[in-house]
């Protein structure tokens, strides 16, 4: 779509989703769009970014839907592949007491079979971050072998990588999630971990461990995601915790995902980490304020005027 360099590209698992409206007495279900680093990627171009996407997709109509989602948002396809022997992953979300829980058809999906010889080298080269995730390797170790390919040619053209953990246990085991995880993030300069998956992978849920955790695996940058408590981002030589900005929340499905976009597109923009995260963490708690993950995520004139700047 474009013969200009992008600021981001992501890679990974894009979805259709259909989301419960909560409260409703009838199982209605509203239908959008899912994916961690898809969301990700539509979060990055809101916020002004030139950004693109690499994945397979199905030849199908959910397929067709995604691809046309992401013209109107102005994201790069030029590295998505469309698969005739597979299909496009969809999910559910219903919402009940505890919040909100996923359901997901996508084993054999089109990008659960997207492996390290799809990967384009020259786009990831050319590209100034490269974002994955943990669910970017959980869906197939094709798709954890592309990943790893990706990483391998960015740390060759020094295209920083972000990662974001993204643990989903019911995609894999737990040992297996904690040992490509750990690889990976030791190969990223950004990490964004929740602090749920911190918990979990490194058996701390105090913020500042955490950052010490993955700094000390030579990352450059941690964005440490606190949910309704804010984020804390540290690097080698400085931190900030920085408050949650106060909305009226309805759902928090692409929260996170909106808050790694906005962040690496300020990051791509020339913004120091700290001024970054304070951008982000308000992109990401308008996020909340509609159903679904991708469409409350907020323009940038709408960040800037939420923060007043």
């Amino acid at each position: 779509m474009t013969d200009r360099p992008l600021d981001v590209l992501c890679l990974g698992e894009a979805m259709v989703e259909f989301n419960q409206r909560k409260g409703e007495a009838d199982p209605l279900y509203l239908q959008g769009f899912g994916g961690d680093t898809s969301n990700a990627c539509i979060a990055a171009a809101r916020q002004g970014a030139r950004a693109g996407y690499m994945t397979a997709l199905g030849v199908d109509a959910f397929g067709d839907m995604i691809v046309d989602l992401w013209r109107r948002e102005g994201v790069d396809t030029t590295h998505v592949r469309r698969d005739a022997s597979a299909h496009t992953g969809i999910y559910f979300v219903t919402h009940g007491p505890d919040g909100h829980a996923f359901s997901y058809m996508r084993a054999g999906s089109a990008a659960s079979r997207f492996g390290p010889e799809a990967v384009t080298r020259d786009a990831v080269a050319s590209a100034k971050i490269l974002h994955v995730s943990g669910i970017s390797q959980a869906i197939s170790p094709q798709a954890c072998d592309a990943v790893f390919a990706a990483i391998a040619h960015a740390k060759a053209a020094g295209t920083m990588v972000s990662y974001d953990t993204n643990l989903r246990l019911k995609l894999w085991p737990l040992d297996r999630a904690k040992a490509t995880l750990a690889a990976a993030t030791a190969k990223a300069d950004v990490v964004l971990p929740s602090i749920d998956d911190a918990a979990t992978m490194i058996g701390s849920d105090d913020p500042d461990t955490v950052a010490d955790h993955y700094l000390g695996l030579h990352t450059k940058i941690v964005a440490v995601k606190l949910g309704a408590a804010g984020v804390l981002v540290a690097t080698r030589y400085a931190r900030e915790r920085i408050p949650p900005m106060k909305v009226e929340a309805i759902d928090a499905t692409g929260a996170g995902d909106t808050f790694a976009g906005a962040f690496l597109a300020r990051l791509a923009a020339g913004d120091d980490p700290f001024a970054a995260g304070r951008w982000a963490n308000a992109a990401a708690a308008l996020a909340t304020t509609g159903w679904g993950a991708v469409a409350p995520m907020p323009t940038k004139a709408q960040v800037a005027a939420a923060l007043g700047v």
